[in-house]
């Protein structure tokens, strides 16, 4: 069963966690080229990778539970833990910014070309990849 949650866990990271982290960096071109459709499905991606992202925080609490000896109570768990949480509520924002940018770019409005979104979404999804960055450090070293 550890194994199988273990296989879910890992699963679940490699296939949300790597195209959220792409979309968001391939955002900012997207929006600069002012290709509406691209920034579209960019955003699209980054919903619904965002939720499915939420497999690998509940596989991963199921399997510290499983495999007990307070395991979840350990500090480099909590961290990691509270920094996906933080992942989280900036996909969210990423997520705001880019509905923005559709609607800036698809407006008739000159003045209004998505640029503030541009610079957001460039410095959370480069947040986010430290963010991810640690957390696989997390999972990884203090364990060993």
């Amino acid at each position: 069963m550890t194994d199988l949650l273990l296989w879910l866990h890992i699963g679940f990271a490699i296939f949300t966690i790597g195209p959220i982290t792409a979309a968001t960096h391939a955002a900012p071109r997207a929006i600069r080229t002012k290709n509406v459709p691209v920034v579209r499905t960019i955003q699209r991606m980054t919903r619904i990778y965002s939720v499915g992202s939420l497999g690998v925080l509940v596989f991963g609490i199921v399997l510290g539970v499983v495999m007990g000896g307070g395991l979840l109570g350990e500090w480099y768990m909590t961290a990691s833990m509270t920094l996906f949480l933080v992942a989280v509520v900036l996909l969210v924002i990423v997520d705001r910014d880019l509905r923005g940018a559709v609607q800036a770019l698809e407006s008739e409005e000159a003045d209004d070309d998505a640029k503030v979104q541009i610079g957001r979404i460039a410095a959370i999804s480069g947040l986010l990849t430290v963010i991810w960055l640690v957390i696989l450090f997390l999972m990884v070293v203090p364990g060993s």
